[in-house]
């Protein structure tokens, strides 16, 4: 994953369902870095809402750094495919995935980008579900069927692609934040 090439799409990540899913602090602490290191170094993001009407809107320490968030009833984030398009037409072809649930709206969105020729890299301390089963088992899925995990950290890293840059300054800084309890 490059910069030019990467968006990291944030799923869901809406605060009636958040904080049933456990580690949410960590979920949403890792989400906040990614959306930070992805603003340095000048990589697309881009996040999604499921039925905000009834789970709410984003949870706001993510929702300040991610602008209009489009709604959807589908699962699957590809019922907003002005994103993917627009991503597209810019060359980006590889998607990071992070946010919630692992075995529905996360797993449904890896799927149809997965046929539709992206490239899909999971944010694996950046997902979550309520259940431990239903989170391993969507990563196993996903994974036999293209995707690739990743972690937050290795994802920073991944983009920026060299130290001793101002660029680099930041990421480091990111990655020796404490992690919530």
């Amino acid at each position: 994953m490059t910069p030019v090439d990467t968006g990291l799409l944030v799923i869901d990540v809406q605060g009636k369902l958040i904080t049933l899913v456990p580690e949410h602090k960590r979920i949403i602490w890792n989400i906040r870095r990614l959306l930070d290191g992805a603003a340095a170094l000048k990589v697309a993001a881009a996040g999604t809402e499921q039925y905000p009407q009834g789970l709410g809107p984003t949870v706001p320490e993510l929702a300040a750094k991610l602008g209009a968030l489009p709604a959807k009833t589908a699962f699957s984030c590809g019922e907003c495919g002005d994103i993917f398009r627009e991503w597209s037409e810019r060359g980006i072809r590889k998607i990071l995935l992070c946010g919630i649930e692992a075995h529905v709206c996360v797993q449904q969105t890896a799927l149809d980008l997965l046929a539709h020729g992206f490239r899909v890299f999971l944010a694996v301390d950046a997902i979550g579900s309520r259940f431990e089963i239903d989170y391993q088992t969507a990563l196993r899925r996903l994974e036999s069927s293209g995707a690739t995990v990743t972690t937050t950290e290795a994802a920073l890293f991944e983009w920026c692609g060299r130290a001793g840059t101002p660029e680099f300054k930041q990421i480091s800084a990111l990655v020796r934040e404490t992690a919530p309890q």
